[in-house]
C-alpha cells in the first residue's frame, strides 16, 4: 500500500464534491504555490498540474484533459477522445483518468494471462513506465500540449511562477541541468498525483466495507451479478488487497475486448500531417508498448472507481453511458455493434454472451453508481456504527 506522507499533504480549505482536495489553485488557471501555505512537492506538483503555460500555445494545462469536475478525465463535451491546444486537433483516444493510478505497477510486459500480455504501467497502451515518465509525453506530443521538446518546457518553468519553489525543493541550481530540471517537474507531477487527494477512497461502497453505509437492495444485486453472473470482478476486484488497500476495481493487465472502431473519431478527420491513414487507421494499443503482435489491440483495465463521472467510455470514447458498456460486455456475439478493430486478438471467452437479464444490466449500473468518491455517510448510521 502506497504510504501518504506528512509532506505529501495539502494544507486544504476543504473538499470538493468528488472528496477531491479543494486548496492553493483552482481549476481555471495556474497560480504561484508561494500563495499557498507551504511549498511542499505535491503543493509545487499541483500547481504544474494546473499550469496552462506549459503548453505551445499557452492555453493547455494537464488539467484541461483531466480535470477534477470530472474525476480526472476530460470534462469537455462533444468529442469521443480529447482535442490538444491546436483547434481542431485530435488525439485518437479519450484522455484517461489519472484517478488511482499511483497504484498501478511499473510496466512489465509478458506477465499477463498467457505471457503475452502485460502488467501496470500508466496510458491505455503502457507507453509510461510509471507516473514520472508518464507526464512528459503530453507535454511534447504535437495534438496534446504541442512542446517542440522537453527543453522548452524548463524554459517556460525557469520563467515562470513555479521556478522559486523548483529551486527551493530540488536545488538552487536546478535549471543548469534540462535533464535534471525536467525530471524535477514530473517528479513533482507525481507526487501530487500520488496524494489522498487523487485517491481518496470516499465512495459510498468504502463506508459500506467500513460498515458506514448499508447498499440498496438493487445496489446489493449489481454487487452480486458483478461478482457472479456478469464476471465483472476477474479484472475489477471488488475485495481489498491482501494488504488491507481498499479495492482498486481492475488488475491493471491489458485486454482485447473486441470493440469496434467508433466512426465519431474525429482523429480520422485531422490532417494528414497528423494522421496519414485517415479512417483506415487502426488503434493497436499495447503492441505500442511491446512490439508484439500477439499484444495487438490489448488496453489497459482501467480502475472503475468514479467511472460514472468517466464518460464517454473505453479508449476510444464509443458508447455514452454505463447502460450501453454492461450491454456491450453482455451481448457483443449477438450481433448489434460493428466489427472488432483488432479481431485476431479478441478474448472470446470472458464476455460477449454473459446471459445478464435486463434487470441484472440495470442492477451492475447502480452498484457501479456506488464507486463515486465524495459520499457523505448519514449522520442517523454515523451515530449507529461502532
Amino acid at each position: 500500500m502506497i504510504g501518504w506522507s506528512k509532506a505529501g499533504r495539502f494544507a486544504v480549505v476543504g473538499f470538493g464534491a468528488l472528496g477531491v482536495l479543494v486548496g492553493i489553485i483552482s481549476c481555471g488557471g495556474s497560480a504561484s504555490v508561494a500563495q499557498g501555505p507551504a511549498v511542499t512537492k505535491a503543493s509545487l506538483g499541483k500547481a504544474l498540474f494546473f499550469d496552462k503555460t506549459l503548453s505551445n500555445p499557452p492555453g493547455m494545462s494537464c488539467a484541461t484533459c483531466h480535470s477534477p469536475t470530472k474525476a480526472f478525465t476530460d470534462p469537455r463535451p462533444g468529442s469521443p477522445t480529447s482535442q490538444g491546444v491546436i483547434p481542431g486537433l485530435f488525439g485518437f483516444r479519450k484522455a484517461p483518468s489519472i484517478m488511482y493510478m499511483a497504484f498501478s505497477p511499473e510496466f512489465a510486459a509478458g506477465t499477463g494471462e498467457g505471457g503475452t500480455s502485460a502488467t501496470g504501467g500508466q496510458f491505455w497502451d503502457g507507453r509510461a513506465a510509471d507516473l514520472p515518465a508518464q507526464a512528459k509525453f503530453p507535454l511534447v506530443n504535437p495534438i496534446e500540449m504541442n512542446n517542440t521538446n522537453l527543453d522548452a518546457v524548463v524554459a517556460t518553468v525557469k520563467k515562470g511562477p513555479e521556478a522559486a519553489a523548483l529551486k527551493l525543493l530540488y536545488g538552487a541550481n536546478i535549471f543548469d541541468d534540462p535533464t535534471a530540471a525536467i525530471n524535477a517537474i514530473v517528479d513533482a507531477m507525481a507526487t501530487f498525483e500520488r496524494t489522498p487527494a487523487i485517491s481518496p477512497f470516499s465512495s459510498k461502497y468504502d463506508a459500506f466495507l467500513a460498515g458506514k453505509a448499508q447498499l440498496t437492495a438493487a445496489e446489493l444485486r449489481g454487487l452480486a451479478a458483478f461478482n457472479g453472473k456478469g464476471g465483472c470482478s476477474g479484472c475489477h476486484d471488488s475485495s481489498p488487497l491482501a494488504d488491507g488497500t481498499p479495492p482498486l476495481f481492475t488488475n491493471f493487465c491489458y485486454a482485447n475486448l473486441g470493440l469496434p472502431k467508433n466512426p465519431a473519431n474525429p482523429y480520422y478527420r485531422i490532417p494528414a500531417k497528423y494522421n496519414p491513414l485517415g479512417s483506415a487507421f487502426i488503434d493497436i494499443g499495447l503492441q505500442v508498448a511491446t512490439g508484439n503482435p500477439a499484444d495487438a489491440g490489448n488496453f489497459m483495465t482501467p480502475p472503475l472507481r468514479n467511472v460514472a463521472l468517466k464518460g464517454p467510455y473505453f479508449h476510444n470514447g464509443i458508447f455514452n453511458t454505463l447502460s450501453e458498456v454492461v450491454n456491450f460486455y453482455n451481448t457483443r456475439d449477438l450481433g448489434g455493434f460493428g466489427p472488432p478493430e483488432v479481431p485476431q486478438t479478441m478474448d472470446t471467452t470472458e464476455l460477449g454472451n454473459l446471459q445478464l437479464t435486463s434487470q441484472e444490466q440495470a442492477d451492475i449500473v447502480t452498484f457501479l453508481g456506488t464507486l463515486t468518491d465524495g459520499y457523505t455517510p448519514t449522520p442517523s448510521f454515523i451515530r449507529r456504527s461502532p
